[in-house]
């Protein structure tokens, strides 16, 4: 007699098939989940931050470019500053490429050798003439086309191999995003098999949330990303649901990531190149369009004085000093203008300074001053801090010049002393003064206040204004002691010199 197999005897046969199946669906699922974590990783953190780095490598190639440019059609050092700045960015930018795979042996290396290589021999015909002080003509700009050009084409097909690995990347991660999508409904299929075939009475707890959360992913996927993953039913479903949720949220972050660093480069590459426009076009304004007319009229102001000096009445006299005054004042004016917008614009070197030789090149400069008033400073043992050789002697010259201007009865004493603070040297600049009120703290560094009338003290007002910016230029700081009880005193920081500097080149 043939035997028949029991229900249970079924159902454990049911159960392990469907177990086998449901472990290999589970296997596959698991490899398409590491697939696509794999694919996204690739276009995130691969594909497309090489794609935004040759974009910046074109942008330092096209601004050195520019730079050259400029300097040949000029002939005026400053052009030559976008060169070197570009210069920079390239380096950068190579370097990041070669950190994200993009190296000698690969395509996209070989592709970025042939780009340095044809940069390299555009800069050793063209540029390097010129640094060594070959004359700037334009038919160098005819010769520095073709080359160029070659870097051109050699940026070009280097972006479109990036991009077409980009676009592979993403067509890549779609592909596994599908195949887990795919695996995810054969999970469910099989789930709902095995569960009505061994435990139907568990079809309402078990089969309807997995085909819910198969409608959820399919969704997501389909129509509305934005949409969260949330799932239901039993724990391990809600685990999977919450899995497939933090990598729907991970990838828009890094994505929407992505899109505002884009967007933030783009902003800040538009806002500097128009900071920069405003800047040059003030130079030139005050340089040229302002300075050559008012030189003409204090000039002429100057004739008359000098020509009918006691022949006009006295009202006639007085007149024209005063025009020749507001003259003189206007370009004194545009000057410490100009000053005060190039800090920072064109950086010069920053060495290790002895601050004592910058005070003295600030004493010699206001020697006539302190001649005229009879003013004595004094200073103890000043350290090395490293900056800006012209910046820093203004800074002790405006506030050593202020001492002596704003002085009292008795002849100006000026002390300089320094201390270390932490890891700045705090200065301060003493003198016996008329002193200033404390609510005017604040109110003297901002650029043309002025706590005098012209006619008690004369300058400009942009002294203390250009100090501030000059100190934070060097991430120091100024301020007025208001604990003085007579005359006054400004403080201001520098960083300390790192031990490691003390070997470096000093001036």
């Amino acid at each position: 007699m043939k035997s028949v197999w029991s229900i249970s005897r079924w159902a454990a046969l049911s159960g392990v098939i469907a177990g086998l199946l449901l472990g290999g669906a589970i296997v596959a699922g698991s490899l398409a989940l590491t697939n696509l974590t794999d694919s996204r990783a690739r276009l995130l953190d691969v594909t497309g931050p090489q794609v935004l780095r040759s974009n910046s490598l074109a942008t330092a190639m096209l601004n050195q470019e520019t730079g050259v440019r400029g300097y040949i059609l000029a002939g005026r050092s400053e052009f030559l500053e976008p060169y070197r700045e570009g210069l920079r960015a390239q380096d950068a930018s190579v370097a990041e490429l070669r950190r994200l795979g993009v190296v000698p042996g690969t395509a996209a290396g070989d592709d970025l050798d042939r780009v340095l290589n044809a940069a390299t021999a555009w800069r050793r015909t063209i540029i390097e003439p010129l640094l060594a002080g070959a004359p700037a003509t334009v038919e160098l700009v005819d010769a520095s086309k073709p080359l160029f050009d070659e870097v051109r084409a050699s940026l070009s097909v280097l972006q479109n191999r990036l991009e077409t690995e980009r676009l592979d990347a993403r067509d890549d991660l779609s592909a596994s995003a599908d195949v887990l999508r795919v695996m995810l409904i054969v999970i469910a299929v099989l789930l709902v098999g095995a569960l009505a075939l061994v435990f139907l009475v568990l079809h309402r707890k078990l089969i309807r949330p997995i085909r819910g959360l198969a409608v959820e992913v399919r969704d997501v996927a389909q129509t509305d990303i934005h949409r969260a993953v949330r799932g239901s039913g039993p724990k391990e479903m809600r685990e999977l649901a919450s899995d497939v949720e933090s990598l729907r949220s991970r990838i828009l972050d890094e994505v929407a990531e992505l899109e505002r660093a884009q967007e933030l480069i783009v902003t800040r590459t538009r806002e500097l190149e128009r900071s920069n426009s405003d800047l040059e076009q003030f130079a030139y304004v005050a340089s040229h369009d302002l300075q050559e007319p008012l030189r003409k009229v204090a000039s002429f102001c100057q004739l008359l004085q000098k020509r009918y000096q006691g022949k006009l009445d006295e009202r006639g006299d007085q007149y024209i000093g005063f025009a020749v005054d507001g003259a003189k004042r206007m370009q004194a004016l545009i000057n410490d203008l100009l000053a005060f917008s190039r800090v920072g614009r064109r950086p010069g070197d920053s060495v290790l300074l002895e601050s004592g030789d910058l005070l003295a090149t600030a004493l010699g400069n206001l020697e006539d001053a302190i001649t005229e008033s009879g003013a004595r400073v004094t200073h103890g043992e000043l350290p090395v801090v490293r900056g800006e050789k012209t910046l820093l002697t203004a800074v002790f010259q405006n506030l050593v010049g202020n001492a002596i201007k704003f002085r009292g009865e008795d002849p100006p004493e000026v002390e300089v002393v320094a201390e270390r603070d932490g890891e700045n040297w705090r200065f301060s600049v003493t003198d016996n003064g008329i002193g200033i009120n404390d609510e005017y703290a604040e109110r003297i560094f901002v650029i043309f206040q002025r706590l005098h009338g012209r006619g008690d003290y004369p300058g400009t007002g942009i002294g203390l204004a250009l100090c501030r910016k000059i100190l934070e230029h060097h991430s120091g700081t100024i301020w007025l002691d208001t604990t003085v009880q007579a005359g006054t005193r400004f403080c201001f920081t520098l960083p300390a010199a790192q031990h490691a500097d003390e070997g470096n080149e000093r001036p």
